[in-house]
């Protein structure tokens, strides 16, 4: 799960990471109040679930209270449109309005779960303020990553080793060392899988704040963070994401043509790359899981064919745990409630095969069924090209 900047930045001061003084607001009026609170200079920044914000306009210096307002103006309720939100773009419903500061110096820093290595590793470059990925291709040297052991935790001499290769001063080095703790102790205590911080600064008075803050959570320990799970802004997620997580599917929507319904995140992997291989591009990912049911394989059909640039169905199911029987039968359904009238390619094997293919059969629907996973990925590929 993602959330705001400046909800990030509230538990950033939970844990006592330094961050500008500011409020979100979601009124011009507001906005304009609390720009004047602050006082001049000050930053006029979009909240929306995206990066790249300040190319695309969604980040403004305002010097005084008429920039404030004209700035106020143009960037709530924009649609903002940036290399990460495609060409759709997001709607501007929030703006964090903060004090403007003098900064001397523009550092990266993250923490990330290293899944090879299976544990966290620290992420920092002197080149902040610009895509990490960007530094990485230009400039690999730049960047120092420092692994921290789960059991053993966080060491100071981590926050001092960074430091040093950051160039940083005595004072700096104190400041920046705190903040890493800091950092650290939220990565681990609300089960962050990303902690990110683009720009890091340096004041002209050696303090060492966040400018930016940056938090994706695993998903799977929210239950444990309520409050955090208050958070989510299904404003800011693909409604049919939103829909799909209604129902315990895992779906993410592709620029492909070719609906997947798969059980299981690995067969769901591999099935888009074999579509792929075959010249086709695959529209979504959708695991239904292993324990699927009818009901659920009816509401995962509304989902794939509310996307209006599927062209077929890849129906790909392996029964271990799985009922093949009850998966045709969600098929069928879903085929005479929805009136689908585009091809279906169907794969089932495993658990109750022969019932699930003779119910494809007798229902006398223009499936096309395969056993063979290369044949049925070549003949939806041909489908979803018009053959």
């Amino acid at each position: 799960m993602k959330i705001h900047e400046y909800q990030a930045k509230e538990l950033f001061k939970k844990y006592g990471v330094p961050v500008p003084r500011g409020e979100m607001c979601d009124t011009s009026a507001q906005a304009l109040a609390v720009a004047e609170k602050l006082g001049y200079p000050c930053v006029v920044k979009a909240q929306v679930h995206a990066g790249g914000r300040g190319k695309a306009g969604g980040i403004k210096l305002a010097r005084s209270c008429a920039e404030a307002e004209t700035h106020i103006g143009q960037v709530l309720g924009m649609t903002l449109v940036s290399q990460q939100t495609g060409p759709e773009g997001k709607r501007v419903r929030k703006l964090l309005i903060e004090q403007g500061l003098t900064i001397v110096r523009e550092l990266y820093l993250a923490i990330v779960v290293d899944r090879e290595r299976e544990m966290p590793v620290i992420i920092a470059s002197s080149q902040g303020g610009m895509e990490i990925e960007k530094v990485a291709h230009d400039d690999p040297q730049a960047i120092f990553k420092m692994h921290v052991h789960p059991v053993t935790g966080l060491f100071p001499c981590h926050g001092r080793t960074l430091a040093f290769k950051l160039g940083l001063n005595k004072a700096q080095q104190r400041n920046f060392a705190g903040l890493l703790a800091s950092l650290y102790e939220l990565f681990q205590k609300s089960d962050a899988s990303l902690v990110e911080i683009n720009p890091l600064i340096i004041t002209a008075a050696d303090e060492v704040l966040a400018l930016d803050a940056k938090i994706n959570f695993d998903d799977n320990a929210l239950c444990r963070h309520p409050d955090i799970a208050a958070w989510r802004d299904v404003s800011e997620e693909d409604p049919l994401e939103v829909e799909a997580s209604k129902y315990e599917l895992n779906y993410i929507r592709l620029d492909g043509n070719i609906g997947c319904m798969v059980n299981g995140a690995g067969l769901a992997m591999a099935t888009m790359d074999i579509i792929k291989f075959y010249g086709g591009e695959p529209a979504n990912f959708l695991d239904v899981g292993g324990a699927t049911s009818a009901d659920k394989v009816k509401e995962a059909f509304k989902i794939l064919l509310a996307d209006k640039n599927v062209r077929a169905v890849f129906v790909n199911i392996f029964g271990g745990i799985v009922r093949t029987d009850l998966v045709a039968d969600g098929i069928v359904r879903a085929a005479r409630e929805l009136a689908i009238r585009i091809p279906i390619v169907i794969r089932l094997v495993g658990t109750n095969e022969e019932e699930g293919m003779r119910i494809l059969r007798d229902s006398r629907l223009n499936f096309v069924t395969e056993n063979v996973l290369a044949d049925a990925v070549r003949r939806v590929v041909e489908l979803a090209k018009g053959a």
